[in-house]
């Protein structure tokens, strides 16, 4: 997105919500309502429908897993390195926007990582439990990390109002795509510790609830200037590239050791540069 762009993006009347920018009050109240629904649909419907799917096709979902995986984590690759890193960089300050967007990735990948040893202290606490709170202990720690998930859809709507929050519509669909076999990981050990298939997919559905918070708050931060809007997109980036890197492809690759996910991997980048530069 040009600067030129951004700075059209700051005309008009203030939503009340979060001083929103747009063409009028009902405009900018219309945009928060619409990344609502989005993440909404993204965060818990994705989480959901990967819970529904744990129970209906049990056999072969280390395999289905993997593939849905590496294809989400290329898709997040092209999105990230096509789109979200170089709107923040013509968001920054001029010479100085490379080296900022920079320190805010690194800064992004680090609070990730932070977030990654508190889930997985949580996770070593819950296998002494038993499956079924070791099912409810990886929900908890899902909805932790669906926060910042929502922060970046929300940032890319943010940096993309010109075109009608394209940006935005296509992060949530990637990321409504890695919560189906999340939603999966949930279900599983609800399932074994003898959870009711209903409670399971809505449990699994309630862990996607913080993506719209996130969603939001990273909409709100990404509207309120340029200089912002740079470090809301660039941390948006380096948690992506961490999840894609530190999660998704290994994780994939550890449960099918084929080219299978590769293929699939390669898939989503295609697939993700043809969305973004189509």
């Amino acid at each position: 997105m040009s600067r030129q762009r951004i700075q059209k993006n700051a005309k008009g009347q203030e939503c009340r919500l979060c001083g929103v920018p747009g063409p009028s009050l009902w405009e900018g109240e219309k945009i928060v309502g619409t990344i609502i629904a989005v993440t909404a649909a993204a965060g818990m419907g994705g989480t959901g429908l990967g819970g529904l799917a744990a129970y209906l096709f049990r056999r072969g979902t280390d395999r289905t897993v993997s593939v849905l995986l590496s294809f989400a984590a290329g898709m997040m690759l092209a999105v990230v390195c096509a789109d979200l890193l170089t709107d923040a960089i013509q968001a920054g300050p001029g010479l100085s926007a490379l080296p900022a967007a920079s320190a805010s990735v690194l800064a992004g990948c680090g609070g990730i990582w932070l977030l990654e040893e508190l889930v997985s202290g949580l996770q070593a606490g819950a296998k002494r439990g038993g499956l079924f709170l070791a099912g409810v202990v990886m929900a908890a720690a899902i909805a932790l990390h669906n926060l910042p998930e929502g922060m970046v859809i929300g940032a890319s709507y943010a940096a993309d109002l010109a075109e009608a929050g394209q940006d935005g519509r296509m992060m949530a669909l990637v990321i409504g795509l890695h919560n189906i076999p999340e939603g999966m990981a949930v279900a599983v050990p609800l399932a074994a510790g003898g959870a009711s298939r209903g409670r399971a997919v809505l449990t699994t559905a309630a862990a996607g609830a913080p993506t719209v918070l996130g969603a939001v708050l990273g909409f709100c931060l990404g509207t309120m200037g340029p200089g912002l809007q740079m470090l809301t997109l660039g941390g948006a980036s380096g948690a992506m590239l961490y999840v894609v890197f530190g999660e998704l492809l290994p994780e994939s690759f550890r449960l099918c050791r084929s080219p299978a996910p590769v293929m699939a991997a390669v898939l989503g980048v295609l697939t993700g540069m043809g969305v973004v530069l189509g």
